[in-house]
């Protein structure tokens, strides 16, 4: 059975499209010029807090550290340069949600699902008013979020959903008048519970605020080690050592200081293009008057969104999985990924033929076996970090700071007396196995979604080990 996306697409027409695209992020690149540099770390330094990693966990874990005890010396380091990374590359989507959507909290935390999705909520909120409050320019639109069906199975499960109180259904009529596009069948509405933003830019805001706050930041400094003192933890970098008081590890996909957390997460390639500004007559083809984010129903999903600058962010699809873990720039540009986007973009949006791609970029998501975020401490309390938001971490990573900053305070917490923050996701096994289980669920979901959403034996026993993918 054939979806909308294996339909022919003229071959010469994609490689036009792609012929004058830049490999690099377009979100990094527009922001180039902007960009600060801070200092390499260069002799030793003591701390009260160190956090590592320069991404959106680490910067709000710092920024809220320091608004919670501003006497206390916080000092951030990252291996190349701040957002450089998953911050930086990202489809600049805020979503309300801590689990991964509704379906993944409710089926792993039932008990605790309505306080999540609060928080998710609040959370959301929160960083709407911070990054107001603290005047963080970052292009925010509380734009909101649209499913889209673009196969007859998923009309059925879009209006299940919203029968159960998840969104607004809309019909083809109603979905076709929000944007135009002739593979959309079905929508769902969640108007609140999504923002849009500039990726590199809320990483770069972040960082100011930081600075201003009195966080020393170093770029251009890799941690090497750690190690626990009697009273402090000691952190090797390549050229100078940190003693600090107490550690936050917000490194994301990039491999653990803590070796025993490295079977916990995995590196998933996922990839992007951006269009040239579309003109006027262009975008009034499409409509998308309300740029919402959007993202279809299926198991191998794009995202997309529109830019201040009336761009077009399109991505998602190929999540391309290499064998032993690794996170190599090389797996970056795959021509084949790239031909793949375009042609899925110019079958959603037909009227757009002719439209050329600036930029095409790609970057590893940590992926954990909940599909969220996971916490923990060591080093007798000392090392708090959490990985694996799977993709969704650009509101996540702002509750995954305060929840890193509760569980190295004294006292317990609402946050941290969730059982979602207590329990750990079964570790991927080591390889080959990893790679043989993650082709042949990957081989999986591409076949329900050609068979109807129908789960093969393989899927019905990860969703029996609660391990079932949810997109």
């Amino acid at each position: 059975m054939e979806t909308v996306f294996d339909h022919y697409v003229d071959s010469a027409m994609v490689e036009r499209s792609l012929a004058v695209s830049t490999f690099g992020s377009m979100w990094l690149d527009t922001e180039e010029r902007n960009r600060p540099n801070h200092p390499k770390l260069t002799k030793p330094v003591a701390c009260d807090l160190l956090v590592v990693g320069g991404g959106y966990a680490g910067l709000w874990t710092a920024l809220h550290a320091a608004r919670r005890d501003p006497d206390q010396r916080i000092v951030l380091i990252d291996a190349h340069r701040i957002g450089w990374a998953a911050s930086g590359r990202n489809g600049g989507f805020v979503e309300a949600s801590l689990t991964h959507g509704k379906e993944n909290g409710k089926t792993r935390w039932p008990n605790e699902f309505e306080q999540l999705d609060a928080m998710g909520l609040d959370n959301l909120d929160g960083m709407q008013a911070e990054i107001e409050g603290l005047n963080l320019d970052v292009e925010w639109q509380r734009t909101g979020m649209l499913g889209v069906a673009t196969e007859p199975h998923q009309v059925d499960w879009l209006r299940e959903s919203a029968a159960e109180g998840d969104g607004r259904f809309l019909d083809e009529a109603a979905i076709r008048t929000e944007v135009q596009s002739p593979t959309f069948l079905a929508g769902l509405e969640h108007a609140g519970t999504c923002a849009i933003v500039h990726p590199a830019k809320l990483a770069l805001e972040l960082a100011r605020a930081c600075t201003e706050a009195g966080v020393g930041i170093y770029e251009h400094t890799n941690a090497t080690s750690l190690d626990s003192g009697t009273a402090s933890i000691h952190v090797a970098t390549t050229d100078a050592a940190i003693t600090a008081k107490r550690v936050v590890l917000a490194t994301n996909v990039f491999p653990h200081l803590l070796r025993r957390n490295r079977l916990y997460t995995v590196p998933v390639y996922d990839y992007v293009l951006a269009t040239e500004p579309l003109n006027d007559a262009q975008v009034d083809s499409i409509g998308w008057r309300n740029r919402q984010g959007i993202g279809d129903s299926a198991n191998q999903f794009h995202y997309y969104r529109m830019t201040q600058d009336n761009r077009i962010v399109f991505g998602g699809y190929d999540a391309i999985y290499h064998f032993g873990r690794k996170v190599d720039a090389g797996y970056e540009d795959r021509p084949e990924s790239y031909r793949r986007l375009a042609a899925h973009f110019f079958i959603t949006f037909p009227q757009l033929e002719g439209v050329r791609f600036s930029h095409r970029w790609a970057g590893p998501i940590d992926t954990n076996t909940r599909f969220c975020a996971h916490w923990g401490l060591a080093r007798e309390g000392r090392v708090a970090y959490v990985n694996g938001f799977t993709g969704l971490g650009v509101g996540a990573a702002r509750f995954a700071a305060d929840v890193c900053l509760d569980l190295l305070g004294e006292g317990q917490t609402p946050r941290t007396e969730l059982e979602m923050v207590r329990q750990k996701p079964l570790p991927f096994p080591p390889e080959p196995f990893a790679s043989i289980g993650i082709q042949a669920t990957r081989w999986s979901l591409d076949r329900a979604d050609h068979s109807a959403g129908h789960r093969n034996v393989l899927l019905r026993t990860l969703d029996a080990l609660g391990l079932g993918f949810d997109s």
